[in-house]
Formats: structure tokens, C-alpha cells, sequence
């Protein structure tokens, strides 16, 4: 059998993703009741970071240390993937001495590269392009708040960026109708939306894409990489903010997210990201660790 590899939401069949939903929600129960499982007893997660985080790092090593396994931290100044040795060399090195390998780096093409030479499953946690894990754990976050999210409104409000890309592609495994706002000039990957044509809309009126959504999300206005870009992002954005006046216009049971960091006051007010009857954030966040142990279970009884 293949080894198979999540570098985006669509490596996944809609069956498959459905049951990878379950069985997060499954071992976060488990978890809660104190119930650890051992399944990764003697397995080793390589973890390759080209760019900082927070939440993907504590998730995945907290997941893998959970399941009885090993997680190996491998930072910016420890491995420079196609800087001096080439990729194909470093993954084929790599994935000869550990089961799993995690990468969070900047263009997406590195991950393919890496993949395809790589003999054990390689995760994007994160790439220029698509964050994928993000999208597991939001997916199931929906799904305990509100239940399936088949044939309900999803508004993404904020730039066209990899958290935006995962939410057109969850569009398509979900099967929910996607609206887009964001300014002009910062629209979505244009291959990337004609693959969910479909069900997706763009548009450049955040109150157009919230009135009567289900489920709103943002991100902040400049990745990581793009600080640079900071002041002209702001002025680009100024009226992208989501707050209780925006949220007024949504589905009476509707939820807000955000991946986090959260600047409050630019793309989310202070008020709407604590307002625990609206903002999911804080489960959002949590469930990174218990949508990630599902996929690595997944993975790893997926590939021999």
C-alpha cells in the first residue's frame, strides 16, 4: 500500500475526513476522562520548522508524547531544506529514521518534494499555500458546537490566504456554500477557487458574505512573511474588522473562529473574540490536538 501523505484537505476523501472528525472527538473525550492510548509506542514524529509557531509545535508534540510516542523538534538553524542539501536528499535521510514527518514551511512545492521522496506520511502544518490541520480542527470544532456542516454558510472575512485556500477546500469535502469577502487585489488563488466554482463566491462586502452564515471566520490581515506589508494591509482592510455589529448580520446561532494569534482591534474585536456565546476560538485552538492525533492515526494505519 501507498504511503499517503495530508499535504491538503483534498489528500482526503469526504468519507475519509468524516472519519477522521469522529474519531478527534472521540480521543478528546477519551482524553478528558483521563483514558491514554499507546498506539504510537516507539514511533517518532520528525518535526521540520522553516517558520515559527506556537499552537502546531505544543499540538503535535503534545499529541505525539500523548500516544505513547516521540516528537523531535527540528527549528529553522537545524535543517535547510533545499538550502545546501537538496530536498529529495534530506527526505529521503529523514524518513529513514523516524515513522511520521511534520513540516511547516513556506512554498507548498517543498512539501511535494519532500513527499515524494519521503518513505513515511508527511503532514503540511502549514505552507504559503494551505494549513490543512487548521481546517481538521475547526471542521470538528463546528461539529460539536452545531453539528454537520453540510449545506450550511460558511463566511470567510479577511485576505485570500492559505487558512482561505483550506476553507475553499473544505468547501468541497464539506459540501457548504463558501462566501469570501476581502478587499480588492486580495483575492483567493484564482485555480485554486475555480476547482470550487461551485460553491464558492467572492465578494468585497464582509456584510454580503455574513448575512445569514452559520459560521464566520477571519485570519490576521498580514501573514507571517508579510510584515512588511503591515500599513498597507491596515488601510486595504480597515473595513474587514469582525465584531458584534458584523456578526448581527449572521445566522442567530451562528459561531465565530479564528486560527489565532488574534490581533484584537485589527481583523477581530476584543469584545467578539471573548464572547464565549459567539467565539469558539479557545475549543477551536484545543481541538489542534486532538484533530492532529486523529490524522496521524489515520496516516500511520494508512501506510505500510
Amino acid at each position: 500500500m501507498a504511503v499517503r501523505h495530508f499535504l491538503t484537505l483534498t489528500d482526503l476523501s469526504a468519507q475519509e475526513l468524516t472519519q477522521i472528525i469522529e474519531r478527534a472527538i472521540e480521543l478528546k473525550k477519551l482524553r478528558a476522562q483521563g483514558i491514554t492510548t499507546d498506539l504510537f509506542r516507539g514511533k517518532v514524529l520528525g518535526m521540520i520548522f522553516e517558520k515559527s509557531s506556537t499552537r502546531t509545535r505544543v499540538s503535535f508534540e503534545a499529541g505525539m508524547a500523548q500516544m505513547g510516542g516521540s516528537a523531535l523538534f527540528l527549528s529553522p538553524r537545524d535543517t535547510q531544506l533545499g538550502r545546501g542539501e537538496p530536498i529529495e536528499d534530506s527526505a529521503r535521510v529523514i524518513s529513514s529514521m523516524v515513522d511520521m514527518v511534520m513540516i511547516r514551511t513556506f512554498g507548498h512545492q517543498v512539501l511535494e518534494r519532500f513527499a515524494e521522496y519521503s518513505k513515511v506520511p508527511v503532514i503540511n502544518a502549514l505552507s504559503d499555500s494551505y494549513h490543512p490541520c487548521q481546517l481538521l480542527a475547526d471542521i470538528q470544532t463546528y461539529v460539536e458546537h452545531r453539528g454537520s456542516p453540510e449545506g450550511k454558510v460558511v463566511a470567510w472575512v479577511g485576505d485570500g490566504n492559505n487558512m482561505c485556500h483550506s476553507y475553499i477546500n473544505a468547501a468541497r469535502l464539506c459540501n457548504f456554500e463558501l462566501r469570501i469577502a476581502c478587499p480588492p487585489g486580495y483575492e483567493p488563488d484564482a485555480d485554486i477557487l475555480a476547482a470550487a466554482a461551485d460553491r464558492v463566491t467572492v465578494v468585497h462586502d464582509p456584510v454580503a458574505a455574513v448575512t445569514g452564515a452559520n459560521w464566520v471566520a477571519t485570519d490576521v490581515w498580514a501573514s507571517m512573511g508579510q510584515e512588511t506589508e503591515q500599513q498597507i494591509r491596515l488601510k486595504a482592510f480597515e473595513n474587514f474588522l469582525v465584531d458584534h455589529e458584523l456578526m448581527s448580520h449572521a445566522n442567530s446561532n451562528a459561531v465565530f473562529m479564528h486560527c489565532l494569534p488574534a490581533h484584537r482591534g485589527e481583523e477581530v474585536s476584543a469584545e467578539l473574540l471573548e464572547d464565549s456565546n459567539l467565539s469558539v476560538v479557545w475549543d477551536e485552538a484545543e481541538n489542534r490536538l486532538h484533530a492532529q492525533k486523529a490524522l496521524m492515526e489515520f496516516l500511520q494505519g494508512h501506510s505500510h
